[in-house]
C-alpha cells in the first residue's frame, strides 16, 4: 500500500513539473525582441506600425515623436505583439527612437525610425503656370468655329426674318 502511494504521489509531482513547465516558458517572456518599425520613414501625421516578439501579454510604446501606444498581443502568432502609433503633426524632421516594454518583463527594447520633413498640400497649380501651344491652338480652333457658326446662324435668320429665303 505505501508504495502505490509513493508512487502516486511521485507521478503527481512529475505531472505537475512537466505541466507547469510550458506555462511558465508561455508566460514568462524573456522581454521585448526583434523590434520592427514599419515604415521606417513617414511623414509627420503618418502612422507607423510596431511589431515585438517576446511580450505575450502587451507592453507600451513610447517615444517623442507619438504620444505611447500600447502593444496588443497577436492570436495567431506566438508572443508576437504590435501597436500602431500616429506621428504627432509638429514632430520635426530627423531620427527618432521608439522604447518598447512589455508588461511581464522590466527589460526593454528599442529601435528607430526617421521623421521625413513635411510637404505642403498638393492642392493643384492654380494657374501658375500658362496654357501650352497646343491649348492655345485648341482654344483658337474653337473661338474661331463660333465666330463663324454664329455669322452663318445670324445671316440665315435675317433673310427668314425680312421675308427672303
Amino acid at each position: 500500500m505505501r508504495a502505490i502511494r509513493a508512487l502516486a504521489v511521485t507521478a503527481t509531482a512529475f505531472a505537475a513539473v512537466g505541466l507547469s513547465a510550458p506555462l511558465a516558458a508561455a508566460g514568462g517572456g524573456d522581454g521585448p525582441r526583434n523590434v520592427q518599425v514599419s515604415p521606417s520613414s513617414v511623414f509627420p501625421g503618418g502612422t507607423l506600425t510596431i511589431t515585438v516578439d517576446g511580450c505575450r501579454r502587451g507592453g507600451t510604446v513610447s517615444s517623442n515623436a507619438f504620444p505611447d501606444a500600447t502593444l496588443s498581443p497577436r492570436g495567431d502568432r506566438g508572443g508576437e505583439s504590435t501597436a500602431t502609433a500616429r506621428v504627432r503633426n509638429s514632430a520635426a524632421p530627423g531620427s527618432y527612437h521608439l522604447t518598447v516594454r512589455c508588461n511581464d518583463s522590466s527589460q526593454t527594447a528599442s529601435a528607430s525610425f526617421n521623421v521625413l520633413p513635411a510637404r505642403g498640400a498638393q492642392g493643384g497649380l492654380g494657374g501658375s503656370i500658362g496654357p501650352t501651344s497646343t491649348e492655345m491652338a485648341i482654344g483658337a480652333g474653337l473661338v474661331a468655329t463660333a465666330a463663324v457658326g454664329g455669322s452663318i446662324f445670324i445671316a440665315r435668320r435675317r433673310r427668314t426674318v425680312s421675308g427672303q429665303v
